[in-house]
Parts: structure tokens; C-alpha cells; sequence
């Protein structure tokens, strides 16, 4: 299953490496980074530079996931970028959002109707682009359909957890979780940074 991660400029790094490394180390997953900017090169909140595929190189029908980051609040206002997202989100078989990339989602319409979380820090804003989307402030993920949306960073792993567990069951989450040293929140609504 290929996994398509949008990147864009000013993107942050562990919302794309956490899910990207997990995916690596589970069979039958190729994550790819890719761009909707006609540059092949792509700069994180940290001033990581990354050379990535253009859109034309990845499959718009496989999984979309979208990272969160300070770029999410320049991109919620870029109408070209939100279009060719809308596209991709409808097409996609799954779509995956880590922490503030939900703000991406919800100024499209693809949340329209649905269940959603994001990083309980920036809540009040992410929920203020679109009252069309069920947001759930005492969540540190959500599944509505083909959707998936976490909290913040690490979340966004427990998420991603969750979603691998979904498609291949559950030894092989566990498996991947042991590899990597990683101690997992197995129950979504287990959020210790919820909202009142």
C-alpha cells in the first residue's frame, strides 16, 4: 500500500517521520513524500530541506496522510493548495490528518459531517475554519469512515498504530511497536491534553 505524505513548507518533521518510520518498519507499505508546489524541494518548521515527488508521481487513489505545523496556517488560506487537497482527500482510499493537518482538511469540505480531533494547543483555531466538522475535544484520535485524525505529535503515532492495526491486524502493530521501542496508547479517547 503506498502512503502518500503531503509535505509543504514550514510542515512539522515528527508529524511526517513518526508515522513515515512505523510505516517503513511494516510490511507492505511504501511512504512517499510528495509536493503540491512546483518545487522539488520543501523546507520544515525546523529548516529541514527535503527533496520530494511532484504530484504527478504518486497514486491519488491510495492512503493521503497530511502533516500538521506552522505552514497549516499559511496553507488554510491558499485556495489552489486547498483545491488539488480536496481532490486528493476524495480520491484517496484513506485519508490520515496528524495533529494541525486536520486544519487542512476542514478548510476543504472533506470533514463535512465528519468526526474530528486536532492538537488540543491550537483546538480553538482549527475548530474555528469550519463548524460543518464534528470536532471532538476529548479524543487523542478519531476514525469516521475512511478518516483518520490524531492530536498532536505523538498521537499522530498511536494513530497511525491504530490504522496499521486496521489493515494488518493486530500482531503486526505489536510487532512494529516492539521493534521500535515504542509504548503505545491503544485507546483513542485516552487524551490526557483534552479541551473543556
Amino acid at each position: 500500500m503506498q502512503i502518500n505524505i503531503l509535505v509543504f513548507d514550514n510542515f512539522e518533521p515528527l508529524d511526517v517521520f513518526g508515522p513515515m518510520e512505523i510505516f517503513l518498519n511494516a510490511a507492505d507499505f511504501q511512504p512517499r513524500l510528495f509536493t503540491l508546489s512546483n518545487s522539488p524541494l520543501v523546507t520544515s518548521f525546523r529548516e529541514i530541506k527535503l527533496q520530494v515527488h511532484p504530484l504527478r508521481d504518486i497514486d491519488p487513489h491510495q492512503t493521503l496522510l497530511i502533516p500538521g505545523g506552522d505552514g497549516t496556517r499559511t496553507y488554510v488560506h491558499d485556495k489552489d493548495f486547498l483545491q488539488e487537497l480536496q481532490n486528493l482527500a476524495h480520491q484517496a482510499q484513506y485519508c490520515l490528518s496528524v495533529c494541525t493537518g486536520s486544519a487542512l482538511l476542514a478548510a476543504t469540505d472533506f470533514l463535512n459531517g465528519k468526526r474530528a480531533t486536532s492538537n488540543k494547543a491550537a483546538f480553538n483555531w482549527v475548530t474555528s475554519i469550519n463548524s460543518k466538522v464534528h470536532w471532538q475535544p476529548h479524543a487523542r484520535w478519531v476514525v469516521d469512515g475512511n478518516c483518520y485524525t490524531s492530536s498532536g505529535i505523538s498521537a499522530g503515532m498511536d494513530m497511525t498504530f491504530a490504522f496499521l492495526e486496521e489493515i494488518q491486524g493486530s500482531s503486526a502493530a505489536e510487532h512494529v511497536a516492539q521493534y521500535l521501542e515504542y509504548s503505545r496508547i491503544k485507546n483513542p479517547d485516552n487524551d490526557p491534553f483534552a479541551v473543556d
